[in-house]
């Protein structure tokens, strides 16, 4: 199984083993990171799960959608490593990601 850094608001840095096929969101919440809201539940309609990718990883993620781009709009912690992590498929591909959560809006 695949293992995904994730860094929380702060600053504490977590390995955590996640399930290939679920949501970067999923795995952060099913190890038990609370600060990560996905009040949506996954459903790419607010910003609640709003995360910074490690540069080295960007060019492995897939594009991002226009309902995606649209969503990380509306914050104010927007950057050009900003994702939606419900948006970001976990798998082998995609060991050693590391994500920090951001900022609430």
């Amino acid at each position: 199984m695949p293992k995904l850094i994730v860094v929380t608001r702060s600053g504490e840095e977590r390995e955590v083993i996640g399930e290939a096929g679920l949501s970067v969101m999923e795995v952060i919440r099913e190890a038990g990171f609370d600060e990560l809201l996905a009040l949506c539940g996954g459903c790419c309609s607010c910003a609640t799960c709003h995360v910074h990718v490690d540069p080295e990883f960007a060019a492995k993620l897939p594009a991002m959608t226009e309902d995606e781009n649209d969503l990380l709009e509306s914050s104010s912690e927007r950057d050009e490593t900003s994702r939606l992590s419900c948006q970001i498929r976990f798998d082998d591909s995609l060991d050693g990601l590391k994500v920090r959560i951001a900022a609430e809006d």
